[in-house]
């Protein structure tokens, strides 16, 4: 994955994808930015992302239904929607939109390894 300095974040959106693709743009010491695309995709079932650092999430297209561990309700989420997962947050990516793909912005704070 090599980080884009300038580009379009619309541009080569592939009409199929088996997996979801992530598109590093940026990346600094503490900080992450990528765009991912989803076709129809989810994560896994019983599987749960808990990441490590918080991440703030841009939906730019298309929709999707995002679901945390601690809410009953499944979160639906249309283009210009953004969310902050906080660190530790459990959530998980129950549907992605096929027509049009969902296109996402996600920037990811590294957690600080010498942080006590």
């Amino acid at each position: 994955m090599s980080a884009r300095r300038d580009g379009n974040l619309f541009a080569e959106l592939p009409a199929i994808l088996a997996v979801e693709q992530f598109d590093s743009l940026l990346q600094t010491g503490t900080v992450r930015l990528e765009r991912i695309i989803s076709i129809g995709h989810a994560t896994p079932p019983g599987d749960w992302y808990d990441q490590e650092g918080d991440e703030w999430v841009l939906l730019l297209q298309g929709q999707a239904g995002l679901r945390f561990a601690d809410e009953a309700a499944e979160r639906q989420l249309c283009t210009g929607d953004y969310l902050w997962i906080a660190a530790h947050r459990r959530h998980r990516v129950n549907w992605t939109s096929q027509e049009p793909p969902a296109v996402w912005l996600a920037l990811h704070l590294v957690a600080d390894a010498g942080a006590h």
